[in-house]
């Protein structure tokens, strides 16, 4: 994975700019990261992608995993059973958001501990007034 420096000047943050949004249109959404997440653990139906997301309704989880499909992040086999199986898989293209994940992971669970500090420090606050 190439490595690209933040850069605030000229052409360089212009490609930084159009690469950010890049990203951010293929991962749009609050639930795609999450899916390929469920996805991790390995190849899974729909119905049970459903159940372990909790609150995507099927009208999104569809349209979710269509939009992964496309940018090849998932495989979607039809097997011929009775009725018909569907499951989804991980690509390995999808490995290449590895780090994202961990780094926003990270990220995430730095920010809710920093926000669960301010507003104790807050109601501790307004306790003392």
């Amino acid at each position: 994975m190439i490595n690209t420096p933040i850069v605030h000047s000229g052409e360089a943050c212009t490609k930084s700019i159009a690469a950010i949004r890049d990203t951010l249109y293929v991962l749009s959404g609050k639930w795609k990261l999450p899916i390929i997440i469920a996805l991790k653990s390995g190849p899974s139906r729909f119905k049970d992608l459903q159940r372990q997301l909790q609150d995507i309704t099927p009208k999104i989880l569809s349209k979710e995993l269509k939009e992964l499909e496309l940018n090849e992040f998932v495989t979607r086999t039809v097997y011929a059973t009775s009725p018909v199986t569907v499951e989804y898989n991980l690509t390995k293209y999808s490995e290449t958001l590895n780090k994202v994940i961990i780094e926003m992971s990270d990220w995430g669970l730095q920010h809710r501990k920093r926000m669960m500090n301010n507003s104790r420090k807050e109601k501790k606050s307004i306790s003392l007034q």
